[in-house]
């Protein structure tokens, strides 16, 4: 098998503002694997705060021989194999894993939500993420969430209430509510939960710092809202010590190292009686087709990341009704590929 790699910027609508940073574009690694006469597509985003770079992901390439995999594809050796080579680096594993779903389904001439078995009819809306910022900003953005039927707000810093009080003078949507670690004090963070319950927010993403596992449980236990770990959960082997301290899980694929181990996230969390939440880093829609492959099989998504940005370098993917539409493609369904992307 061959792998090409493209370096690429993702620039950002607007500047992207968390709980404890904020950013204007993302370096992306694009990757195409050619396996015989079949090409896939992957991409790693490699958001600043998981550590992965250009560099990195080069580095790890280099290291990558994957003519000893034959096909059938054996998915769950192929990252064990991976992750031999080194420690973390999700995002460049994903895109490795997702170039070979890719290639997988145009094989079998299937799309990849049908190989994992989800059903395009039980697709759930996806969100718009909103960035923490000034009220003049917020309703800036607003206006380009016109087609979102649920909008995503970012929270954790001391202006919680006014963000929420900003976009509920102008929309009565459902809200998602990601916090990013930003509350230390539970007893502040119950009563915030109550008041943001009230207003309309159907979710909560880790509110507490991922390392506070009792904190976070005290949280849950009490919380009218369902509370899912984000940043305390990356992959399959984090989520036995999640049990009892959240409601559910946000399964991103540039943590989990792609689709395989997503899917099998999204399975543990329902043996566990946990609901999932399928979200994105910021993504072309390469990454959120593989994402929302999975999202039919999650009671909430959050793939946004081709709406968010400046220069995607592909096809936006089909929306409608506030949600994806998965099209009978085979592999991701992944539209409008430059010859020149890879050169």
């Amino acid at each position: 098998m061959k792998i090409s790699c493209k370096q690429f910027e993702l620039e950002l609508k607007y500047p992207f503002s968390i709980s404890k940073f904020t950013r204007t574009s993302t370096p992306l690694m694009l990757l195409k694997i050619q396996y015989q006469d079949v090409v896939g597509y992957g991409e790693a985003s490699m958001v600043p705060y998981m550590g992965e770079s250009f560099e990195t992901a080069a580095a790890f390439l280099k290291e990558v021989d994957l003519s000893k995999f034959a096909y059938p594809f054996n998915f769950e050796e192929i990252i064990s194999y991976l992750d031999r080579i080194a420690p973390g680096q999700p995002a460049i594993k994903a895109a490795i894993d997702i170039a070979l779903n890719d290639i997988n389904g145009k094989i079998l001439n299937k799309p990849c939500y049908e190989i994992y078995g989800a059903d395009p009819a039980k697709m759930p809306v996806t969100s718009y993420t909103i960035g923490i910022d000034t009220p003049e900003v917020i309703r800036e953005k607003l206006k380009d969430a016109e087609n979102f039927k649920v909008i995503k707000v970012k929270l954790g810093r001391d202006n919680d209430r006014e963000i929420i009080e900003t976009i509920r003078s102008l929309t009565n949507v459902p809200l998602y509510v990601d916090a990013n670690q930003g509350w230390s004090d539970r007893i502040k963070a119950i009563d915030l939960i109550y008041w943001l319950h009230n207003q309309g927010v159907v979710l909560i993403e880790q509110p507490m710092d991922k390392n506070d596992l009792e904190g976070n449980a005290w949280l849950t236990e009490r919380s009218p809202v369902p509370l899912l770990a984000d940043e305390a959960v990356q992959r399959l082997a984090d989520m036995d010590q999640l049990k009892g301290a959240y409601h559910g899980i946000n399964v991103k694929l540039m943590k989990s190292c792609g689709m395989y181990e997503g899917h099998q996230m999204i399975l543990k969390a329902q043996s566990f009686g946990m609901k999932v939440l399928i979200g994105c880093m910021s993504e072309t829609s390469c990454a959120t087709l593989a994402a929302a492959a999975l999202a039919p099989l999650c009671n909430w998504a959050d793939l946004d990341g081709p709406w968010l940005t400046k220069n995607n370098p592909f096809t936006n993917p089909p929306f409608e009704n506030g949600k994806y539409s998965l099209r009978n493609l085979p592999g991701l369904g992944l539209e409008g590929v430059t010859s020149d992307l890879f050169l």
